[in-house]
C-alpha cells in the first residue's frame, strides 16, 4: 500500500526532475554568450533575482523552519548553484566590465538579506508555523513574480500577432513544473507551495492559450541562433 509519505516523495522526486529542466533552460542563452565571448545585450538581473528565489526556498525547507522539506532543498540547491554558474560565465564575458558589479552588489546584498531574515526568525519566533508563515510568504512572492516573467513578452505577442519570440517550452515546462508542485502540496497540505505554484499553474496556462492562439498567425521565418530575451526568464521550483 502506498501511504502519502511515499506518494509525495515520488511526486516531489518528478518535481525535481522537471525544475531541473527549468533550471537547464538559459543554458542556450549562455552557449551563445561562451560562443560569442560577449555578453552582447543581455542583462543578468534574472539570474540575481532567481538566486535570491532559491535562497528563501531553500531557508524554507530547512528543518527548524519547515520540516519534511528535503525535496524543496535539493532542487533550489540545485537551482542556486546553477544560477551562480550562470552570473560567472555572464561575469568572465562581459567585456565592458558594466555588470560586474551590479551582479557582487546584488549577491551580496542578498545573502545578507537572507541571513538577516534567518536570523530574526531565529530569534523572534519560537514554532515552525510562524516560522514557516514569515519565510513562506517572502516565497511565495518571489516565486509568482518569477512563474509571471515570461508574460513581459505577452504585449509584444499580441501587438505583432506573432509567437515568435515566446518560448513554448519554457512555458509548457512552467505550466507542467506549477501542477506537479501544487499536487506535491496537496498530498500533505503545504499553502505556501500550493499557493505559489497554483497560481504559477494558472500563468503557465495563460501562457500556452495565448501561444496557441497566435501561433497560426505567425510568420514563418528563418531563425537566427540568437537566445531572445525571454530565454533569460527562468521558473524556481518548489
Amino acid at each position: 500500500m502506498v501511504t502519502p509519505d511515499t506518494s509525495r516523495y515520488i511526486v516531489g522526486i518528478i518535481g525535481n526532475v522537471i525544475s531541473f529542466g527549468l533550471f537547464l533552460s538559459p543554458v542556450p542563452t549562455f552557449w551563445h554568450i561562451i560562443k560569442r565571448k560577449s555578453v552582447d545585450e543581455f542583462q543578468p538581473y534574472a539570474y540575481i533575482a532567481t538566486c535570491l528565489n532559491c535562497m528563501f526556498w531553500i531557508l524554507y525547507g530547512l528543518p527548524f523552519v519547515h520540516p519534511d522539506s528535503i525535496l524543496v532543498i535539493t532542487i533550489n540547491s540545485v537551482g542556486l548553484a546553477m544560477e551562480l554558474i550562470y552570473l560567472a560565465i555572464f561575469c568572465l564575458y562581459d567585456r565592458q566590465n558594466k555588470a560586474r558589479k551590479k551582479i557582487a552588489i546584488g549577491l551580496i546584498g542578498e545573502f545578507v538579506l537572507v541571513a538577516a531574515v534567518a536570523t530574526i526568525n531565529m530569534l523572534a519566533f519560537h514554532t515552525h508555523t510562524s516560522r514557516s508563515f514569515l519565510v513562506g510568504i517572502i516565497c511565495v512572492v518571489f516565486n509568482i513574480i518569477m512563474y509571471a516573467s515570461p508574460l513581459t513578452i505577452v504585449r509584444k505577442v499580441i501587438k505583432t500577432k506573432s509567437v515568435e519570440y515566446m518560448p513554448f517550452y519554457l512555458s509548457l515546462a512552467g505550466f507542467v513544473n506549477g501542477c506537479i508542485w501544487s499536487a506535491y502540496a496537496l498530498i500533505k497540505l503545504d499553502y505556501f507551495i500550493l499557493i505559489s505554484n497554483g497560481l504559477g499553474t494558472i500563468l503557465g496556462l495563460a501562457q500556452l492559450i495565448i501561444y496557441a492562439f497566435y501561433y497560426r498567425s505567425t510568420p514563418t521565418k528563418v531563425q537566427d541562433d540568437k537566445p531572445t530575451e525571454a530565454q533569460l526568464s527562468t521558473e524556481v521550483a518548489a
